[in-house]
């Protein structure tokens, strides 16, 4: 006798071809995900804090420290995200930072602590080296690092950085002379508020300090527009490392920090990036990294601020490519 296949048998049988197909879509997914080394909201354990990062990519591995002191690995990912097409790229957020943890007490972020957590990451991620890139403040991290762990480095990248904290004085001056001329009108609220015993840090002078980030960022100030404006910017942090008057005074541990003289001594491959309209890692002093590190290879971008992976993008990630792939 000839079987006729009722409507709930048909659902039935419809239905597990469903979850057969989910799973195995599943499936894929995850062997796509473990394959090209993606991991998202990820938490590693490091000197007693939670630390957020993020892998993608396969192969070599190599480490994005975003600037601040205070940002979070926002402000990079959408542009070096690239790099893993042919590298394995972690993104991650220093203590204080973006997703991951506080501290109990704002005097526990500290330029050491940044460093010394950048080497408790390696670990927690089982990497024996690492190429290492710093932007801005993070160059700064980069330096430390690379001096203080150079068996863990495998290549090293500034990108628009300080070398000193007497450089980063020259950032805080040419800063404050292109908004007095350029910004009078904020110019005068500061020096009112600063005339009433307000500092960098104090909430009303942050409010007044506010200028488009075009004047001091960028070559061409439209590209401004380019940029995420959530940088997951922590001010507790920025103003506990660089000094409560760090906007015009510097202090706090960067106002210490003084790598010239040991720069020469580091022996792995060294790339370091500048632009010729940063008005903040001004080049009246990185061109100075020429003379402190002789055995790096200096890149000056001539259509660039602060920020040259943004205003010549083509130009940059060819740059760092070519340098990943063929310095030794």
């Amino acid at each position: 006798m000839k079987k006729v296949t009722t409507d709930k048998a048909k659902r039935k049988i419809l239905t597990s071809i469903f979850l057969l197909s989910f799973l195995v879509f599943n499936s894929q997914l995850e062997i796509i995900a473990q394959t090209s080394g993606i991991l998202t909201d990820a938490y590693a354990d490091v000197n007693g804090a939670k630390l957020w990062y993020e892998m993608k990519g396969s192969g070599d591995p190599i480490v994005l420290i975003p600037g601040g002191p205070g940002n979070s690995h926002l402000y990079l990912t959408p542009w070096f995200d690239k790099l893993a097409k042919n590298h394995k790229v972690i993104f991650y957020d220093a203590l204080g930072r973006g997703n991951s943890g506080r501290a109990k007490d704002s005097t526990e972020y500290s330029f050491k602590r940044d460093v010394e957590d950048l080497e408790g990451l390696r670990k927690a991620l089982g990497f024996d080296k690492w190429t290492v890139l710093g932007h801005s403040y993070g160059g700064m991290v980069a330096q430390a690092y690379a001096l203080e762990y150079p068996n863990s480095v495998d290549k090293l990248i500034l990108s628009d950085t300080f070398y000193s904290g007497e450089m980063w004085q020259g950032n805080d001056d040419n800063s404050n002379n292109e908004i007095k001329n350029q910004y009078p009108e904020v110019w005068s609220k500061l020096e009112k508020l600063r005339g009433e015993g307000f500092n960098s840090s104090a909430p009303e002078h942050q409010a007044a300090y506010n200028v488009p980030s075009g004047l001091l960022y960028f070559y061409d100030a439209s590209n401004a527009d380019k940029m995420t404006t959530d940088t997951g910017f922590n001010p507790k942090v920025y103003y506990t490392i660089v000094g409560y008057d760090g906007d015009f005074i510097i202090g706090g541990d960067v106002a210490k920090l003084d790598f010239r003289t040991k720069l020469k001594n580091l022996t792995m491959p060294v790339l370091i990036i500048e632009g010729r309209f940063d008005r903040v890692a001004i080049p009246r002093f990185s061109i100075k990294y020429k003379e402190y590190a002789p055995q790096a290879k200096f890149v000056m971008f001539e259509k660039s601020g602060h920020n040259p992976y943004v205003e010549e993008k083509d130009k940059y990630f060819e740059l760092l490519n070519d340098f990943l792939q063929n310095s030794k």
